[in-house]
C-alpha cells in the first residue's frame, strides 16, 4: 500500500468502517489517451489518500468490459457516450457491471476540419458538401478517395461503417496512437494542408485550432440499430455520433468489497474546462500525468476531500 498523508491517516482512524474494507488492490484501467490517464490517476491518488490499495492495469477500451464483468478488473473511469454506450449497456445488462454515474464531463467525438478548408470546400460543415470535396482531402495513398484520419482502432466509433452507409468517397485511415493523431493535426495546421480527422472534447485541440465539427444526419439509437432508419434503408450507422456524458463504471462487486471507494468514485466529478487544461499541460507543455494530477490536487483539496468524506 502506498504512503498516506498525515491528514488522511487521521481521517481513516476516524472511520472504522473503512478499516474493515478489503486491503486487496482496486484495479483501475488505463487506456491510450491523456485525458483518461489523468482521470484515472486522479481517482487512484485520491483513493490512496483514503487508505486504499490501488493497481493500474493497461486495458483495451472496449475489450475491458470482459474483465469488468468477471471482476478481474474493477473500475473504468471514462466510458464515453459517443463511442462506449453500446458496450456499456451490454455489460450493465448482465448485472455484473454497474454505472457509477457521470464524471461531470460531456463528450463530443466527431469528424473535424480546420476552418481554412472552407476556402476550398465552402459548403462545410454539411457532410454532403464534405463528400463533394472528397478529392481535396485525398493523399497519394488514398487518391482518388479522400482520407479521413480516425482514432486508434480500439476506440471504436463506427467510422468505417459510417463511410460505407453514407456512400462517402473517403477511406478511413486509423492513427496508431492519440499522440500520432494530434501530431498530424499540428503538422497539417502549420502547413495549411488538407485534413479531416477525429477530434474530441474535452480536449485542448478545439480551443487551440480554429475549426468545426462536420454535421452529419442527427444521431439516434435507431440509426445505429435498425438499417431501415436513416437515409440509407439498407445500412445502420448512416448518421452522426451520439454526444453526452462520460461515465464511470465498475465491477458490481466493488460496492460490497470496498464500499467507501465505490462511494468516492460515485462522488468524483470534474469539468470539461479543468480536464482540458490538464490535458494541455501534459500534451502541450510536456508535464507528466503524475505532476499534473498532483498540482490539481494541491489546488483543489476541498473538492477531492469531499469525494471521500461524503
Amino acid at each position: 500500500m502506498k504512503r498516506l498523508s498525515m491528514a488522511m491517516c487521521g481521517l481513516i482512524a476516524a472511520a472504522p468502517a473503512l478499516a474493515q474494507e478489503s486491503s486487496d488492490p482496486i484495479k483501475l484501467t488505463l487506456h491510450d489517451w491523456s485525458g483518461q490517464l489523468i482521470t484515472t490517476t486522479l481517482m487512484g491518488e485520491v483513493l490512496e489518500e483514503a487508505g486504499y490499495n490501488v493497481e493500474y492495469v493497461q486495458a483495451d477500451y472496449i475489450a475491458q468490459f470482459a474483465g469488468l464483468k468477471t471482476g478481474d478488473l474493477h473500475v473504468a473511469m471514462e466510458i464515453w457516450e459517443t463511442t462506449g454506450r453500446e458496450a456499456m449497456d451490454e455489460a450493465t445488462g448482465t448485472g455484473n457491471v454497474v454505472n457509477l454515474g457521470s464524471t461531470g464531463m460531456n463528450a463530443i467525438e466527431e469528424w473535424w476540419y480546420p476552418a481554412y478548408m472552407k476556402e476550398v470546400c465552402p459548403g462545410l460543415p454539411d457532410w454532403q458538401a464534405l463528400n463533394d470535396c472528397a478529392q481535396e482531402f485525398a493523399t497519394p495513398e488514398t487518391a482518388p478517395l479522400g482520407r479521413y484520419l480516425g482514432g486508434p482502432v480500439t476506440w471504436g466509433g463506427f467510422d468505417d461503417e459510417r463511410v460505407e452507409a453514407l456512400e462517402m468517397d473517403f477511406e478511413v485511415v486509423h492513427a496508431g496512437t492519440d499522440a500520432a493523431l494530434f501530431a498530424e493535426l499540428e503538422s497539417a495546421y502549420q502547413r495549411q494542408a488538407p485534413i479531416v480527422m477525429w477530434v474530441y472534447a474535452p480536449h485542448w485541440a478545439p480551443s487551440k485550432y480554429d475549426g468545426e465539427f462536420v454535421e452529419f444526419p442527427p444521431y439516434s439509437a435507431e440509426c445505429y440499430e435498425d438499417p431501415s432508419v436513416g437515409i440509407n434503408p439498407d445500412a445502420a450507422y448512416d448518421c452522426g455520433k451520439p454526444r453526452g456524458p462520460i461515465w464511470k463504471v465498475a465491477w458490481s462487486g466493488v460496492a460490497e468489497k470496498w464500499p467507501g471507494a465505490a462511494k468516492a468514485i460515485e462522488n468524483f466529478t470534474i469539468t470539461n474546462e479543468d480536464m482540458g487544461a490538464m490535458v494541455a499541460e501534459v500534451d502541450l507543455e510536456g508535464k507528466s500525468v503524475e505532476d499534473t494530477v498532483a498540482a490539481w490536487m494541491a489546488d483543489n483539496k476541498d473538492t477531492w476531500m469531499g469525494w471521500i468524506a461524503k
